[in-house]
């Protein structure tokens, strides 16, 4: 895809830069989306806003707290640190696209049997990370779990549950 875009002229002496747009294709939960975003769109805003997809949370907007957390190619990223523009052409799954045929995804399954999702904003970037690191062999212990999801805040202190959740996911059944 040429990324190259027309420039709009600057007035000499000026620090206003004009707005360059590109085109973006991703393929987003399985379906194929074109965008035309402004370079400096973050993949979080172009989902959010651009493609209606509101499951993703945007928290901090530094990249600290994690509720904006989706895979990009199978790997988890901060999407509000991600430019849409540089995922074009590749994979993205936000929650929307996590379950399968209707039915939810065995995380999001653990989530509310262990009630590791309370106020819930966290929750889609929580089970965006816990799938993750199953899928990566990371979830071998309690402290495992713990330190793989550092990452991701939880303000109402969920973490047990959290915890407990995707133990149960990782098929290490209910107790530690």
């Amino acid at each position: 895809m040429d990324r190259s875009a027309p420039q709009a002229p600057v007035a000499p002496g000026s620090d206003v830069r004009p707005v360059v747009r590109v085109p973006v294709a991703l393929r987003v939960n399985g379906t194929e989306r074109r965008l035309e975003v402004d370079t400096r769109t973050t993949l979080l805003d172009a989902l959010r806003d651009g493609l209606k997809l509101t499951g993703t949370k945007k928290g901090c907007d530094q990249g600290q707290c994690g509720a904006c957390t989706v895979h990009v190619d199978g790997r988890r990223v901060l999407s509000c640190l991600t430019l849409a523009a540089s995922a074009d052409g590749r994979e993205v799954l936000t929650i929307e696209g996590l379950g399968r045929d209707g039915a939810p995804h065995p995380v999001q399954e653990a989530f509310v049997r262990h009630d590791g999702l309370q106020c819930g904003y966290c929750t889609p970037g929580q089970i965006m990370s816990a799938v993750a690191l199953i899928q990566e062999g990371r979830a071998g212990s309690d402290d495992d779990i713990r330190e793989f999801m550092s990452g991701n805040l939880c303000r109402c202190g969920a973490y047990p549950n959290i915890v407990a959740a995707i133990r149960q996911a990782a098929g290490r059944g209910d107790h530690a």
